[in-house]
């Protein structure tokens, strides 16, 4: 069966697999949700990840028992984009998450997108 949204699939099988205490999880792969995935690597917020057999093996985080992502939340929906301005990209969690945007220099984390002086759809917020 055909997923209707791919990023918010991802971004559930993140959240499923560290309520389930999974060391990994597997998510058909895709540009953007690599995009994604690089982000969240480099942010912290996952160990690595890998591509095998069309699929990304995403190995997840933990700090002791306790998984590193707190939550995940699909702002721009299919139905529904969002989209900001350079001026108006959120602080998430007063600065302890991150919010990752599509713009026209690539998907960009809001701190890199504000340095670069772009805006664009506001993908997802993490914390």
């Amino acid at each position: 069966m055909p997923v209707v949204d791919p990023i918010a699939d991802m971004l559930t099988r993140i959240r499923n697999g560290h309520m389930a205490l999974h060391k990994k999880v597997l998510v058909p792969l895709s540009k953007a949700k690599i995009s994604i995935v690089e982000i969240l690597a480099a942010e912290g917020f996952i160990q690595n990840y890998t591509i095998e057999d069309n699929n990304i093996v995403i190995n997840l985080k933990y700090m002791g028992s306790k998984p590193v992502v707190k939550g995940l939340k699909r702002i721009s929906k299919p139905g529904r984009k969002v989209y900001v301005p350079v001026t108006e990209i959120p602080a998430v969690r007063n600065g302890l998450g991150i919010c990752i945007l599509s713009t026209s220099q690539g998907v960009l984390e809001g701190v890199q997108a504000r340095k670069q002086n772009v805006g664009g759809e506001l993908i997802c917020e993490i914390w």
